[in-house]
């Protein structure tokens, strides 16, 4: 390597630029700081009696890189000079110059061939083959230290993970809290952790049916981050849904071999309801929700049309003194009501109306609230059981695994060690699942009233939650109380719907109910509670009197 030999006046000032570089953002506030490093080479500038024209700096850059904006732009600087004498580079230590020999050696010859001079106040470079030595040892030392710095992070970020801990990143939704003895743990970072919740259970139990619906969810939350348009893309509805993190479980990224485990974070959902979104989007494609639909419009793609079975439009109309009219419509070819126009407050006024006339009586909503409470009480006496077969379970599991390892250390094929490999990873999922399931099952389940309440009052008043004029919360009413949309006639008004099984049950209990009669005379006896009256032991004696006919 050749270098420009300087020779100096001593009662000249020669000109120097400083050079000083960072890796990481960490070491900006620590003793490496960029601007440690400038003070300690003005302090040599000054001593040496060099003026410093300009610094230049490169933040959170690796040693091994060689093209850096900073030192680029330190180059074309000195280049531009076109001094007859070269300028002094000024670095405070070789690490912070390079951390790779290649790279040093590359760098050392740009600067010379720009007309610069590397100077240190760590180390004196020279010509002579002992100065060159010393330091290409150093850079290489330099080298090995980054390598082995490299090696040990990942090291203890793999025990880490081994451990069950995640060592990245916090995902959103989600902080690190340090826990005794522990490090730094996850936890739920709220609001956001329940945003996100209610996000991947709605997908997992078909509330929302494409990741443009769970999209436009988030977008509807204030507390959920968005791009500079305010909006949420699909890929992040994406990564929210395939975040395995969001389970409670750990697998190492690409590099760090470890299989996937039980974390020690608590997850936002269970790993069954992660499985179920995973098999949900890797099912057949579904047609992408409308990007229009609105809340000026809950009905629209949940009312058919009645002449032809094809789900109603909406759209706005303008008249001809600019008032917006709202419409519904269909919109299919062929069809008698074709384009035909379908008032909005006429049709929702009416769907109102049919939801009103789907209340249950008060007597069959006490009913099936007895009837709840003894489905509750049967559960919970079953749990015991539930959690014996999910211990056998477990045990059966082991079983297999220990098995098939068995095989792997007397088989010398690749091929069966791949398709055993395959099976345990299988058995693993499963035992994982199983010891979720355990967990839970060993948990409080709460109360009857916080299981049951929210429902019981659902069926009972079910146009009380329509009323909310919340898009999501009428789409949950239009796909909980009706198995089939309802159809709609123009001129007609809806017809007879087909009511979810629930509604159903209702509607029988109030009929069975009007069909029994009183056993005494033609004065009322004092009547019991639907429930305690419907659970009575029938009558051997006379068969129940039907109403209207009592007394004749």
């Amino acid at each position: 390597m050749s270098l420009i030999s300087l020779e100096m006046d001593s009662g000249e000032a020669t000109k120097a630029v400083i050079y000083a570089r960072v890796s990481s953002v960490a070491q900006l506030h620590k003793g490496h700081g960029l601007e440690s490093q400038t003070t300690r080479c003005r302090e040599f500038a000054k001593h040496k009696n060099y003026e410093v024209l300009e610094v230049f700096k490169d933040k959170a850059v690796s040693g091994g890189m060689i093209d850096r904006p900073g030192m680029t732009a330190m180059l074309d600087y000195i280049r531009a000079q076109n001094s007859k004498s070269p300028i002094i580079v000024i670095i405070d230590d070789i690490s912070r110059f390079a951390r790779d020999l290649e790279a040093h050696l590359t760098l050392r010859r740009a600067i010379s061939d720009a007309g610069g001079i590397l100077e240190s106040p760590s180390i004196e470079f020279g010509e002579d083959s002992d100065s060159i030595l010393v330091e290409n040892l150093l850079a290489s030392v330099s080298q090995h230290q980054r390598q082995k710095n490299a090696e040990q992070m990942i090291n203890r970020k793999r025990g880490r993970l081994l451990n069950g801990y995640w060592p990245f990143a916090a995902p959103m939704g989600m902080k690190f809290e340090s826990a005794s003895g522990r490090g730094k743990i996850l936890v739920r970072d709220e609001p956001l952790a329940s945003i996100i919740q209610e996000a991947i259970e709605g997908y997992a139990c078909g509330r929302f049916q494409t990741q443009a619906e769970v999209a436009r969810f988030l977008q509807g939350k204030p507390e959920f981050p968005k791009t500079r348009y305010g909006t949420v893309t699909n890929e992040t509805a994406n990564r929210v849904l395939t975040r395995l993190l969001y389970s409670g479980m750990i697998q190492g990224p690409e590099g760090y071999d470890v299989s996937l485990r039980q974390g020690q974070h608590e997850g936002l959902v269970s790993y069954e309801t992660f499985l179920e979104v995973q098999d949900r989007m890797s099912g057949k494609a579904r047609i992408p929700a409308r990007a229009n639909l609105d809340e000026a419009f809950p009905l629209r793609g949940f009312v058919d049309c009645a002449c032809c079975d094809n789900p109603l439009t909406a759209n706005f109309s303008k008249s001809k003194t600019g008032k917006r009219h709202a419409y519904y419509m269909c919109f299919k070819k062929g069809c008698d009501s074709y384009r035909k126009s379908i008032r909005r407050d006429e049709i929702e006024g009416e769907f109102v109306g049919l939801l009103e006339g789907m209340q249950p009586a008060q007597e069959a909503v006490t009913f099936a609230r007895g009837m709840f409470r003894d489905i509750w009480a049967m559960l919970s006496a079953q749990t015991k059981e539930i959690t014996g077969h999910l211990k056998r379970q477990l045990t059966t599991l082991d079983k297999k695994i220990e098995k098939l390892l068995d095989v792997i250390e007397g088989s010398d094929s690749r091929t069966g060690l791949a398709t055993i490999s395959g099976r345990i990873a299988k058995l693993e999922q499963q035992k994982l699942v199983a010891t979720e399931k355990l967990e839970k099952a060993d948990q409080p389940k709460g109360s009857f009233g916080e299981s049951f309440e929210l429902a019981l009052n659902f069926l009972e008043n079910p146009q009380k939650l329509w009323a909310s004029n919340r898009l999501e919360l009428q789409h949950i009413v239009m796909k909980l109380a009706f198995s089939e949309r309802p159809a709609y006639c123009r001129n007609e008004g809806f017809r007879t719907p087909q009511m979810s099984l629930p509604f159903k049950v209702l509607q029988e209990i109030c009929a069975c109910e009007s069909q029994v009669a009183d056993r005494e005379g033609f004065e009322p006896s004092r009547r019991l509670p639907a429930y305690t009256r419907s659970r009575r032991a029938p009558s051997t004696t006379r068969p129940p009197v039907q109403s209207g006919k009592r007394g004749l």
